[in-house]
């Protein structure tokens, strides 16, 4: 188990939130700080500058723990474009390929999206792409591989849905295939928790 994957399971709990909505987040049932101390110790009211970083931690671990470069690599290109930052860098997140497999039901977690794109079970617009960060544009669709679709996670979970797709995609279960309709702003994306995308602008603008 890599160390990214082994520490999804300490996120939530070291966030004090629980970041993806799931019955298993260890956060509902040990809702403190992960650790030997960690039941005992209280959460001490932020600063601005710990809030801002919690919600950047926050946003950033939402979507498999992206790492620190990669991220803040994201926020430059949002920055660049036109429009609120804050949006911009909500629809570059929700434009990643391992994202929109996500949203899609395929998989419980984004960590589970990112493995399933990076193993080759994920084609776009007919094509193999094994890139998690691949940016997903406006017409594309992502569909999952045909020899990938007896996969007994995917199947259970199509059966079983934990979540509903979102409006900006038009999915179709019995082909495993989504449309990428658009780019959502902030307010379309079904995050379980509050995502405060203006302070982490506030803490990267520093």
């Amino acid at each position: 188990m890599t160390k990214r994957i082994d520490c999804k399971y300490k996120i939530s709990r070291r966030l004090g939130v629980s970041l993806w909505g799931s019955d298993k987040d260890p956060f509902n049932k040990r809702a403190y700080a992960p650790g030997q101390h960690g039941a005992a110790a209280k959460r001490k009211k932020p600063s601005d500058y710990g809030t801002q970083l919690h919600e950047k931690q926050k946003l950033r671990g939402y979507y498999g723990n992206i790492t620190e470069r990669q991220f803040r690599k994201i926020y430059f290109e949002a920055s660049r474009l036109k429009g609120d930052t804050g949006e911009n860098l909500i629809g570059l997140l929700e434009s990643r390929l391992d994202t929109v497999v996500y949203r899609m039901g395929l998989v419980p977690t984004p960590f589970a999206a990112r493995q399933l794109v990076s193993h080759g079970h994920i084609r776009v617009n007919g094509k193999k792409v094994n890139i998690p960060s691949y940016k997903v544009s406006e017409g594309d669709t992502v569909e999952m591989r045909e020899k990938s679709r007896q996969m007994a996670v995917v199947v259970e979970l199509l059966q079983n849905p934990e979540r509903s797709v979102p409006e900006y995609l038009e999915f179709n279960k019995d082909e495993m295939k989504a449309k990428f309709v658009r780019v959502p702003k902030l307010a379309e994306v079904p995050y379980p928790t509050v995502m405060q995308p203006n302070f982490v602008i506030e803490f990267y603008s520093r």
